[in-house]
């Protein structure tokens, strides 16, 4: 993915990857009407559209929609963009960024967008009383270890200069620091709004952005409309679109192909690809795109026996891959370790666990389980992840691990890896990771690090290892692209290390994301698999 930032240092994370995502091109015979509503499907309700909260795939689109940020990325790429900031300029030394706002922007309750929203923010999703899993994303920001240890009530690094100026200084230099500050977790909130909410702010959002939350039935629908106050004159390109709730991925399918549904929103169930596939009835209508993703089973480390390496390492040998992407006909390749093959870093040397039963069971005996143990796998309730749990279960069986499955909705997943002690182990499937911006410290800060094994956060593992939290850090530091190819060597050490002696995860497999849209739609297959976004509401649009 090119990353393409507009200020000297905003260029330090450039060359971390590159070329994954082409430009987006016009189609000539397919221009948006920019008029009409649409409506998405998903099974699973909503957890919340609180922009410091919200950290799946369902929600992530319509948070990104309805809140705007200091930077943003170009539709369906990973390019960089100033968006409430009209402009930016970053110190010779890359520890300080100096932002001007806009002075067009306002919330929806009417107010002008100030730097104090931005500090108060930022800062909103630092501190642990929110429990935000994003707070570890901002730990370059000068106090921000001291407020997530809970000994400072803000952040000493944001200084507010004026209305339309905020100041953000940093420990040391952050290459990816630009692409936090893209990320929903950055998004401006307004203050009088969320106490207003008293707690129910993921309900009720305020935000800057492209849309307006008019109405959520729980358990049935969202409705969204185009907000007229939108900074951005020509987007979106829709005038609202509506999430119908408890809706079959099967069902959904029917109905897009009825024309009654315009996405479908859990994608295509693996029965239903190939016939889809083949069928010229569906033509133009399915996007099968790569993405940077693993999908992944957490072996929590801190509960029993999981607080063992080496039992850690013989489920790692007892999961047949190949045929677990067998039952998603072939729409993943099967992963060795937590970096997915495209991402820099990624060490093509290391082979990780191979799949061998009798050495699972032999180094099991070693733990002092020659018997085996019980534990509990979560799973998503969404085919086909109950029959992938159910393959894990059957592999571990063989070794003899009994496994109960508990197959529940995805905000009830997130919730049980969320809380400490809870989840032995959880497949991520239906929630793997996918990267929230190119570059392998993604795939360590919110879902590996010390920081982020917290309450409500995504490293559902419960992994913590000092020895690395350093080493992540200076990586981290590293200017690109004067060192792209020394950081990434530092990272692919990092994850072959943490993966080899600490085997935290079984890395199952990296899926393509593959989406059914109606006929009517248009634009390019980036915004539907966006990489930044998972589905682009802005860009989204009705062919004239």
């Amino acid at each position: 993915m090119t990353k393409t930032f507009l200020r000297r240092a905003a260029l330090a994370a450039m060359l971390a990857t590159s070329s994954l995502v082409p430009a987006i091109t016009a189609h000539a015979a397919d221009e948006p009407s920019n008029s009409g509503t649409i409506t998405v499907t998903y099974k699973d309700d909503i957890a919340t559209l609180d922009p410091a909260i919200g950290y799946d795939w369902q929600n992530w689109s319509m948070i990104n929609a309805l809140f705007s940020r200091l930077v943003d990325y170009t539709p369906g790429t990973t390019e960089l963009k100033p968006s409430l900031a009209e402009s930016y300029d970053v110190s010779p030394d890359g520890k300080t960024y100096a932002f001007k706002l806009r002075t067009d922007a306002k919330f929806t309750n009417g107010r002008a967008v100030t730097a104090a929203d931005v500090k108060y923010s930022i800062e909103r999703a630092v501190n642990p009383k929110t429990q935000s899993p994003g707070a570890g994303f901002f730990h370059s920001i000068v106090g921000a270890d001291a407020m997530t240890a809970g000994t400072a009530q803000a952040l000493d690094g944001i200084k507010v200069i004026d209305d339309h100026t905020v100041q953000i200084s940093l420990v040391q230099p952050d290459a990816t620091f630009l692409n936090v500050l893209a990320l929903n977790f950055a998004s401006v909130v307004p203050k009088e709004a969320v106490e207003a909410a008293g707690g129910d702010f993921g309900k009720k959002p305020v935000g800057s952005g492209a849309f307006i939350l008019k109405e959520w039935t729980v358990g049935q629908r969202l409705v969204f409309a185009k907000n007229p106050d939108y900074f951005i004159k020509d987007r979106p390109h829709i005038d609202g679109y509506t999430v119908e709730i408890g809706q079959e991925p099967l069902v959904a399918l029917l109905r897009l192909q009825k024309g009654e549904v315009d996405i479908a929103g859990d994608g295509i169930p693996p029965a239903k690809f190939l016939e889809m596939k083949k069928s010229p009835e569906f033509e133009g209508m399915i996007v099968d795109r790569q993405q940077l993703e693993t999908s992944y089973v957490t072996l929590n480390t801190q509960v029993a026996p999981f607080d063992n390496a080496k039992v850690r390492q013989a489920v790692n040998m007892a999961i047949n891959k190949d045929r677990i992407v067998r039952i998603i006909n072939g729409r993943a390749t099967p992963a060795n370790q937590v970096l997915p093959p495209m991402m820099a870093g990624y060490d093509k040397d290391y082979k990780g666990y191979a799949y061998d039963a009798a050495k699972a069971k032999a180094l099991l005996a070693e733990a002092g389980l020659k018997d085996g143990f019980s534990t509990t796998l979560y799973t998503s309730n969404t085919d086909p992840q109950p029959r992938i749990a159910q393959a894990i279960q059957q592999d571990l069986a063989a070794i003899g691990v009994k496994v109960e499955l508990k197959a529940l909705a995805n905000p009830n997943v997130i919730a049980a890896g969320g809380t400490k002690g809870q989840a032995p182990m959880v497949w991520s499937g239906g929630l793997g990771w996918i990267a929230d911006f190119p570059d392998p410290s993604d795939f360590y800060g919110p879902i590996l690090s010390c920081g982020s094994a917290v309450a409500g956060g995504w490293n559902w593992s419960w992994y913590c290892n000092q020895a690395i939290e350093p080493r992540a850090q200076a990586a981290d530091a590293m200017p690109v692209p004067a060192k792209a190819a020394e950081r990434a060597e530092a990272w692919k050490k990092i994850f072959t290390e943490v993966q080899e002696k600490d085997a935290p995860w079984i890395p199952v497999f990296n899926e393509r994301r593959v989406v059914a849209k109606s006929k009517r739609m248009g634009g390019p297959d980036e915004i539907y698999i966006d990489p930044t976004r998972v589905i682009d509401y802005e860009a989204v649009y009705i062919k004239k």
